[in-house]
């Protein structure tokens, strides 16, 4: 079972095991802070730059990829037992994997409870040093994969939704490798899927999912086991001026209190996880 931190207790029986070190997040405001009025113009102009980028994109404007477009998709592929290895020896030790939102706050609307859990290698073009230090043969796969900006372990425990939502900016492409994927669906359910432009698509161990998540997508991990994929963010193939006009976005985003809250989160779990390895 893996851990998450959470208000309460670490064991996550609701019961009083006594006192212990405050979890890394303890007085800290979990809420999203209001953006900046920069920050919400910069949204508003999403629809026009997606244009722009969608008429600029050298691989087209499709909700799903076909994976032959990324000719490193099969590179990572072969990689994948690795990969997985080193998440399930993630899940043995006991390492604690903090909610999406408590990493995001700005999440909240589509990361409840802790049913999300989310483990960075990469986050939003930053390195988290020593995540990669603990997954070293996934750090070393991830170098095949142009343009990365984001990658963690996205941890889904049985019966989470994740509400249909969409983000901002064609500038970046999602990818799903399927690493454990529940194969039992509850009864009455259609079991572990995800819908991107309301067509169903289901992981397969292993392999890649790539899609455009400006179009609406929603997940269900209908089942009564965990569900992990590695998710990367890569920078959509553009020609000029749109390759020039989504990174000029991106830094914007990328300095933005969205992302740096983020950061100082992630940090805030690192030296919380450093002192309890220290202990």
């Amino acid at each position: 079972m893996i851990r998450c931190i959470h208000s309460g207790n670490d064991y996550g029986d609701g019961e009083d095991h006594g006192s212990g070190p405050a979890p890394w997040h303890a007085g800290r405001d979990r809420r999203p802070k209001r953006r900046s009025r920069v920050f919400r113009r910069v949204k508003r102009l999403r629809l026009w730059l997606n244009r722009v980028l969608a008429a600029h994109s050298e691989v087209g404007d499709p909700a799903v990829f076909d994976n032959d477009v990324f000719p490193w998709i099969g590179n990572l592929e072969r990689h994948w037992p690795a990969i997985r290895a080193e998440v399930e020896a993630l899940v043995r030790s006991g390492e604690e994997v903090p909610a999406f939102h408590d990493v995001s706050p700005d999440q909240y609307k589509i990361s409840k409870g802790e049913q999300w859990r989310s483990f960075f290698l990469w986050g939003f073009g930053y390195t988290v040093p020593a995540n990669c230090a603990r997954c070293p043969q996934t750090t070393w796969a991830l170098d095949c994969v142009p343009g990365l900006t984001t990658a963690f372990f996205s941890i889904l425990a049985p019966g989470t939704h994740i509400p249909r939502h969409q983000v901002v900016s064609k500038r970046l492409i999602n990818c799903h490798l399927a690493l454990i994927v529940p194969r039992q669906a509850r009864p009455g359910t259609e079991g572990c899927r995800i819908a991107v432009d309301d067509k169903i698509f289901r992981w397969e161990e292993g392999k890649c999912l790539v899609f455009d998540d400006t179009y609406p997508h929603e997940v269900w991990n209908d089942t009564a086991e965990t569900r992990v994929v590695l998710f990367l963010q890569f920078k959509r193939p553009l020609r000029q001026p749109g390759r020039v006009l989504g990174d000029l976005f991106l830094a914007a985003v990328r300095y933005s209190p969205y992302v740096q809250e983020a950061r100082r989160n992630i940090t805030a779990w690192e030296a919380a996880q450093q002192r309890i390895e220290r202990n």
